[in-house]
């Protein structure tokens, strides 16, 4: 069997399929995708946002799930936006891989493991780690860098 080192298509790939639901989710709960209740929106405002964190984060204390529901959000829009553009990908595909290892975590023990596995969150994080082994990233900022000091 022949194995073929030509990642650029999938790696694009993955940098979108994991990057865009990222800024996805940061959009729909600051509201930017409508009103809580809308079609196809899941939260709608920051407060829905909370009260799902802190179902996910029931294992902590109230008074500190605020603080990591706005880190994870951080999160999510910087790695996103990363990954979209291909800008320290492997850093974000790192950090990504972590975040949502350890939303599929919080899921398990808060709701059980049939939580992370419906939803396919280990999934996430596998393809995460997957596309920070990727050698090189193909149609990005950091193969425009990269090419920038090498002339």
């Amino acid at each position: 069997m022949i194995v073929r080192n030509n990642f650029d298509p999938a790696s694009l790939f993955l940098r979108l399929a994991l990057g865009i639901p990222y800024l996805w989710f940061v959009s729909d709960r600051l509201g930017f995708l409508g009103a809580h209740g809308s079609p196809h929106v899941g939260w709608g405002d920051w407060q829905h946002f909370l009260k799902y964190a802190s179902q996910v984060m029931s294992f902590l204390p109230g008074r500190v799930i605020p603080f990591f529901a706005t880190l994870a959000t951080l999160g999510e829009f910087i790695f996103g936006l990363l990954l979209v553009l291909g800008c320290f990908t492997r850093i974000a595909a790192i950090g990504s891989g972590v975040l949502s290892l350890l939303f599929a975590i919080s899921m398990a023990i808060s709701f059980g493991i049939e939580s992370p596995l419906g939803y396919s969150v280990f999934t996430v994080s596998a393809a995460s780690f997957m596309l920070a082994a990727i050698p090189v990233y193909r149609w990005s900022i950091d193969e425009w860098l990269t090419r920038l000091t090498k002339k």
